[in-house]
């Protein structure tokens, strides 16, 4: 036994790592080692000698595991301690420096448009980009010889040979989203309705894919002078200035009558200037609500009236913050968005007097 004993605490100690420690103990206290053998020749043994033996090798068998045990652990201290010296980290050394991402300009301006909005009383609408015919077209009183409702100017939603449904359109304007919003709400409603929008187009100031905020405002006795008031009011927020707004006389199926908007500006070496001068500016589009839209939606014509108005939030973008070209706001270019994004703590606030 004292072979044995100096046999494996010699070969334990010199142990480099975790598998040898392993053929180790097997060869020693496993089910076929060298103790665990010794242990079944106790049933062979007279009872005198099973006394001194037995305990002789338990003791054994406890001391190799207690061996074993220790040096597993010195093992694994010895690389744990290899590993912090080869991974060790100076945590008094400066961050790297890293580049803050920026806000697009058409997300700032949409929570810009929001916020002014909600403060006027205005809920938030949403609904799909791919609509039906109806919603995007008939319910909004868009004849069928209309030209918007050409391929040139929409796109279609490719159906099987033989599919006979209705066609399914991009929308070319939020305007679906009111006609949803009244069939869910009723009247009264006062929402806004941001969104992507596609219509087939592509210079300078058009792209396939834009933005627009749409308006919708239904009660019992709302005007165009309710209109021009929001309008104003949202126009003098948003540019931090007092803005004068001039209607022109339009037409517009959904509306009637239908207004052209144009805001009060002046024009300097190229640059515009809201707010001042003798100069008008068209924005956006607005009327009241026509009869057969409200009927659309739900809405007794004959005990509601309202104003809806549309306006690009690219292009109010573009006027606001000096950005010349409308396609260089969908250009993924790095350089750009680092000029004129913003900062994700620049919060939008309300830089009017509503």
């Amino acid at each position: 036994m004292q072979e044995l004993r100096d046999k494996y605490i010699h070969a334990i100690a010199s142990a480099t790592d975790e598998a040898a420690l392993e053929e180790l103990r097997l060869a020693a206290v496993g089910k076929k080692g060298e103790i665990s053998l010794k242990m079944r020749e106790l049933g062979k043994m007279t009872p005198e000698e099973r006394q001194t033996a037995g305990p002789a090798l338990n003791a054994l068998k406890d001391e190799i595991n207690s061996a074993l045990a220790a040096k597993k652990t010195a093992l694994s201290d010895a690389a744990l301690d290899e590993r912090l010296q080869a991974e060790w980290l100076d945590v008094t050394l400066p961050g790297r420096d890293r580049r803050q991402g920026t806000i697009h300009p058409v997300s700032q301006v949409w929570e810009e448009c929001t916020a002014i909005f909600a403060d006027m009383g205005f809920a938030v609408a949403e609904g799909p980009q791919v609509e039906d015919d109806w919603y995007n077209f008939d319910a909004l009183n868009i004849p069928g010889h209309h030209p918007a409702r050409a391929e040139m100017d929409t796109f279609y939603i490719h159906r099987a040979e033989g599919d006979n449904r209705p066609p399914h359109v991009l929308r070319t304007h939020t305007s679906p989203v009111q006609i949803r919003a009244m069939q869910a709400q009723g009247a009264p409603i006062r929402v806004i309705a941001p969104g992507r929008v596609y219509r087939s187009d592509f210079d300078q100031t058009h792209t396939p894919m834009f933005h627009q905020i749409e308006g919708l405002a239904i009660d019992r006795d709302i005007s165009m002078a309710n209109l021009k008031w929001v309008l104003e009011e949202f126009f003098s927020a948003y540019f931090g200035t007092k803005v004068k707004t001039r209607f022109r006389a339009s037409h517009f199926p959904f509306t009637e009558p239908s207004a052209e908007v144009d805001i009060q500006c002046s024009w300097e070496g190229g640059t515009v200037k809201v707010g001042e001068g003798d100069d008008w500016l068209e924005v956006l589009g607005s009327g009241m609500v026509h009869p057969k839209v409200l009927q659309a939606g739900n809405v007794d014509p004959a005990q509601w009236q309202g104003f809806a108005f549309g306006m690009g939030i690219d292009r109010i973008a573009m006027l606001k913050y000096g950005i010349p070209d409308l396609r260089a706001f969908f250009d993924s270019d790095l350089r750009w968005l680092r000029h004129y994004g913003f900062s994700a703590l620049q919060v939008p606030t309300l830089r009017g007097g509503i």
